[in-house]
């Protein structure tokens, strides 16, 4: 690569992936502040705890969507000046937003559920209640896997954060209906509370697995399943019978994800006859090699002489030495 194109590499999107993208997240704004409206509807009838964790969990829904909506707008959005690297980690942003969001309302959600309980306060009108969740609970199933699976083939951790809390919440609210339809059957009230409480527990595990992943590529911790694509690609350039161009060994392999964006650079060493455009030309075509491997990417290579006396790359053969 050369300078110019490592600090200002070309768009990562374009505009039609761009657009499927918002529209996915805008569709799962609108369904999220419907549901919002049904599920509390179903709580101020019901006053049942475990419809209120329910609902509360769709208030994150609704504020995460709005935050990833201008997450996937950003991100989108090229290198420049004061962003040579672009904006791609505003996407791991929304994802620690929206894990943090989730954590907040496992809070809320359990000293309700525990109030609920100290004070012995029991669901009424559960027929109308069940109905409503129900209707909640297959909207959020539909919407939240289609959101995984889009955001899994654009390489989206916002789509795939969005779609993963949807389909929870698709989980909680059949938990939910298990249990208020246990509690018709059998008048144990303290199942509602309790089942809030398992739902607190359940979204808890879910929030901070997006807390760790959002940190985790924040601080650019480095993926092993691309250490070992990397590693295979440029092994498969050294050594007797490696493809062209062959080098003599690379170090310092390096690489980081901002969002759905790849950046790697390595060290590699090529034998010492090798003139500037040679090692040059190399260079940009184990680069290019990378970057079509990896998809959305920009890999950068640091070109060095070899220093080994019996280096096989070195030690050509007499007629291609001529």
């Amino acid at each position: 690569m050369t300078l110019d194109a490592a600090q200002n590499p070309p768009p990562r999107s374009d505009r039609r992936g761009l657009a499927s993208e918002t529209r996915a997240i805008q569709m799962s704004l609108v369904v999220g502040v419907i549901l919002l409206g049904i599920k509390s509807w179903a709580y101020f009838i019901t006053r049942s705890q475990a419809i209120f964790s329910d609902a509360l969990e769709n208030v994150v829904n609704v504020l995460a969507s709005a935050f990833a909506l201008y997450a996937i707008t950003l991100s989108h959005r090229p290198a420049d000046k004061d962003h040579p690297y672009g904006h791609g980690k505003v996407e791991f942003l929304s994802a620690g937003f929206e894990g943090g969001m989730i954590l907040l309302a496992a809070l809320m959600i359990a000293a309700q559920a525990i109030a609920a309980l100290a004070h012995h306060i029991t669901p009424t009108d559960l027929d109308f209640g069940l109905i409503l969740v129900a209707i909640a609970m297959f909207a959020n199933g539909a919407v939240g896997g289609y959101l995984w699976l889009h955001g899994r083939r654009r390489g989206a951790i916002v789509l795939e954060a969005e779609g993963i809390h949807l389909a929870s919440d698709a989980i909680t609210s059949a938990a939910v209906l298990i249990a208020l339809a246990l509690v018709r059957l059998t008048n144990q009230q303290w199942l509602d509370p309790v089942t809030a409480l398992g739902v607190a527990i359940y979204i808890t595990c879910l929030g901070w697995g997006l807390v760790r992943r959002s940190s985790a590529g924040l601080m650019d911790k480095q993926d092993a399943a691309d250490t070992q694509l990397l590693r295979s690609i440029l092994e498969s350039h050294i050594g007797p019978g490696a493809k062209e161009p062959r080098i003599c060994s690379f170090h310092k392999l390096g690489h980081r994800h901002s969002g759905r964006y790849h950046w790697v650079d390595f060290h590699m060493r090529v034998p010492r006859s090798w003139d500037i455009e040679k090692a040059h030309t190399a260079a940009s075509a184990i680069e290019f090699e990378i970057e079509q491997t990896l998809g959305d990417a920009d890999a950068t290579a640091h070109v060095e002489p070899c220093g080994q006396a019996d280096c096989p790359a070195c030690v050509q053969p007499a007629e291609r030495r001529s």
